[in-house]
């Protein structure tokens, strides 16, 4: 193991309680060529980031997100934070040498997703690293359904299929919180969660997607604030409680075209009653078949029409140390859980710091998702249009 990698860590909610236990584990599961250091954690509310500080392990925090970046002592930024803040902070911490690792999407538009594109390849003709969190690339299953398509398991590609669904807010009381406002989160079910399994198509197929026709709709448009008032507040008539607009998407459908000639249809919502995190995606292909279901994590049914007669989907329990990202962990038949991924992602972007290599998704492929979520808005806003990306 080589010197350590000083890490800082923007953001300490729900991400950053996942990429902090990958920070703190991930040198005890895999050989890397650097350790990382858990230097500081930042957020605005000082009581609070110190409490984030103790709990998940780092060793200082702070509240001035620009002061750590101008630090000397810093080696990365890992940018947990909503998506108004990632351009302004990731061309910062570019700028300052620092390796950047971003959350997922990459900004909110696509001229903050360029803006940070060209940021990170001034960066690296310096040596800086960078590299956007989609976190279910590192899925052993994912990864190695990638792999098989890569290796012509399915043969042509001619259908592929994505579904995200949850169900966090159908509740109609459920407040209005920052994913639910279009400044800070940029869209809705199309950002948050529809970006993963897009992202996850064009990774496994090696194909990108070409055009959209989409449709997106909003449920429930005005929902109480969190703390019960506020400049975004408007009282409901009659009721006296202060509610807001929802201005995102609560889902959206969309047909698609990839480069390869592929068709694709994918669906995320937020509003898919009894459904919390099921993920699908499916690649039909002229020789066969794969399908990936993150409800079965472990594993990837394979339909192989070589077999003729006896051909039908058959389930590979990935979890041998010959598979993606398995070499660093239990034994066969012991499966991972979602938090695994966060690990796994670590490891690669530290190898690409100690190597000196590109890590993958780069911001270009940042950009690249982002300029289709925006044609997708752009479908849906002119009655499900086909749209060009």
């Amino acid at each position: 193991m080589g010197t350590d990698t000083r890490i800082a860590m923007i953001g300490y909610a729900f991400m950053g309680a996942a990429h902090s236990q990958a920070w703190r584990n991930v040198h005890r599961f895999f050989e890397l060529g650097t350790r990382p250091e858990m230097a500081v954690v930042v957020g605005r509310d000082e009581a609070k980031v110190a409490r984030a500080a103790d709990r998940f392990g780092w060793s200082s925090f702070a509240t001035d997100w620009r002061e750590v970046v101008a630090r000397d002592d810093i080696d990365v930024i890992d940018i947990c934070t909503p998506g108004d803040t990632h351009a302004e902070i990731a061309i910062a911490a570019l700028e300052a040498g620092k390796h950047v690792l971003c959350e997922k999407p990459l900004a909110n538009t696509v001229a903050e997703a360029q803006a940070m594109a060209a940021a990170a390849e001034q960066a690296r003709s310096r040596g800086v690293r960078s590299m956007v969190g989609f976190s279910y690339r590192r899925v052993p299953a994912v990864a190695l359904m990638q792999r098989m398509v890569a290796d012509g398991a399915v043969g042509q590609i001619r259908h592929i299929r994505g579904q995200y669904l949850q169900d966090w807010i159908v509740d109609e009381d459920f407040p209005l919180v920052w994913r639910l406002r279009k400044e800070v989160a940029g869209s809705g079910a199309l950002g948050d969660i529809g970006a993963h399994v897009l992202d996850m198509a064009q990774f496994v197929t090696g194909q990108r997607i070409a055009g959209v026709a989409a449709q997106t709709e909003t449920f429930v448009r005005q929902r109480p604030l969190p703390d019960g008032g506020g400049a975004l507040g408007a009282a409901t008539a009659g009721s006296g409680a202060q509610t807001g607009e929802v201005t995102v998407d609560d889902a959206a459908v969309l047909l698609a075209r990839t480069d390869g000639g592929a068709l694709g249809t994918f669906e995320a919502t937020r509003f898919a009653t009894g459904r919390k995190n099921h993920i699908v995606l499916e690649v039909n292909g002229s020789a066969g078949s794969l399908e990936f279901c993150f409800d079965d994590m472990n594993g990837l049914r394979y339909y192989d029409a070589a077999a003729g007669d006896r051909a039908g989907f058959s389930r590979i329990d990935v979890t041998e140390p010959t598979h993606p990202y398995i070499d660093g962990w239990w034994p066969p038949g012991h499966g991972l859980g979602y938090e695994h991924t966060f690990v796994n992602q670590a490891r690669d972007f530290l190898d690409a710091i100690a190597t000196g290599s590109d890590p993958s998704p780069s911001f270009a492929d940042g950009e690249s998702l982002q300029r289709l979520l925006a044609a997708v808005e752009d479908s849906a806003a002119n009655g499900a249009r086909w749209t060009e990306v």
